[in-house]
């Protein structure tokens, strides 16, 4: 029955936020419904919603789950965009991730699931 999740993050500047998503991340911006965000990549949305208070985006973030996690963190890794403690490693729960924050504190986390080798 259920299909899809979007997540919905805080936005502290619009956009800065879409230079960031778009420029830094590779993702498509869609559509502003006042400071309202789209933006895709691949099969993946995120929205943003415009916020004031700068302490939200600092506590909140998604998990989306990708292929080829190697690639991507290759991809980011040299943009300056990967959280201080959020380095690509293989977890506990089977899966290989790394992690991200957006321009306005969000934390964006990418993961694989490991093989059972």
């Amino acid at each position: 029955m259920l299909k899809s999740a979007v997540p919905i993050l805080a936005s502290l500047n619009e956009d800065e936020t879409v230079k960031f998503y778009t420029e830094k991340l590779g993702f498509t911006f869609h559509s502003s419904w006042e400071g309202y965000l789209i933006l895709g990549r691949d099969e993946i949305f995120i929205h943003l919603w415009p916020c004031a208070d700068a302490s939200i985006p600092k506590n909140t973030g998604c998990y989306i789950n990708v292929n080829e996690v190697d690639k991507l963190y290759a991809e980011f890794e040299p943009l300056g965009v990967i959280h201080p403690d959020g380095a690509l490693k293989e977890m506990p729960w089977h899966m290989k991730q790394f992690s991200i924050l957006d321009n306005n504190g969000n934390i964006i986390h990418f993961g694989e699931e490991m093989d059972d080798e």
